[in-house]
């Protein structure tokens, strides 16, 4: 199988799409600097991601992390280089990932459900935090060309960020947008996914290009549609826990299909009773 590899979809902005979990990697290149958006999910692919970008480019990089998911982080120990280059992430995901064993083992949990190979490989790693913390917005200098990177709210995470590259109009938005698949929401926020999503809407022209968590780059079409679906989910869960109703039958009615459905509804009850804070 041919290893996976960079391609500039805008002006020195290239896109990596990897077959495990079809997730996204962006490069952004500048005179002198790089910055590198995520990390992938093991020291394999991470090796893979680096031979693959200094095909692209021989600039010192920076890392920007879009949450703590193990697809997006688990990668930083062999991306960041040692000594390691800074890496950017929000508060929120630098805290879980501080907590290491901990996340390594509820990461390896998870894709024992679907990939034993995955899981033993991601059991392995060592985490290496963000050591550049965001709380709502910073803007970085990559070679020159500024990068901003936004946290909007809470959505599939409580740790978001998004990257947007104003001189392509391009946004790199982690999974708080998705194109291959429905949006997860294990451990997401979805009463307030639809507003986090309407603040990156509100920085988009008609023209700007959208890199989601998984899957091709999508357009303002794409991103409305799918916050209108998000919308929808939110208030369909907010009615349907005032009149009481079960879970299973608000997710019967839900976008997304089922199984995103019942985690969604899960959530949004779990929201309403306080029991997630």
């Amino acid at each position: 199988m041919n290893e996976p590899a960079f391609v500039e979809i805008a002006d020195r902005i290239y896109l990596l799409r990897h077959p495990v979990l079809d997730v996204n990697v962006t490069l952004v290149v500048g005179p002198g600097a790089a910055l590198m958006v995520d990390t992938l999910s093991t020291p394999a692919q991470a090796a893979s991601l680096v031979a693959a970008a200094r095909r692209v480019t021989s600039q010192p990089w920076a890392v920007v992390n879009t949450h703590h998911h193990f697809d997006h982080s688990f990668g930083n120990a062999v991306v960041a280089g040692s000594p390691p280059c800074p890496i950017w992430a929000h508060d929120a995901a630098a805290a879980r990932l501080v907590a290491g064993p901990a996340v390594v083992a509820a990461a390896a949990a998870w894709a024992t459900r679907t990939d034993r190979r995955l899981a033993a490989e991601i059991a392995v790693v060592t985490v290496l935090p963000p050591s550049r913390l965001v709380q709502t917005e910073s803007t970085l200098d990559v070679g020159g060309r500024p990068v901003v990177l936004r946290h909007f709210g809470r959505a599939h995470t409580d740790g978001d960020l998004v990257v947007h590259v104003p001189d392509v109009d391009l946004i790199v938005a982690g999974d708080i947008v998705e194109e291959s698949g429905p949006p997860s929401f294990d451990d997401s926020y979805p009463l307030e996914w639809p507003e986090t999503l309407a603040g990156m809407l509100r920085t988009m022209t008609p023209e700007t290009v959208v890199i989601p968590g998984h899957g091709v780059p999508v357009g303002h079409g794409f991103v409305t549609g799918q916050h209108q679906e998000l919308a929808a989910l939110e208030w369909l869960i907010r009615d349907a826990h005032g009149d009481g109703a079960p879970q299973s039958a608000a997710a019967a009615h839900a976008p997304f299909g089922p199984q995103a459905a019942k985690a969604a509804i899960a959530r949004g009850y779990a929201e309403l009773s306080g029991a997630v804070t």
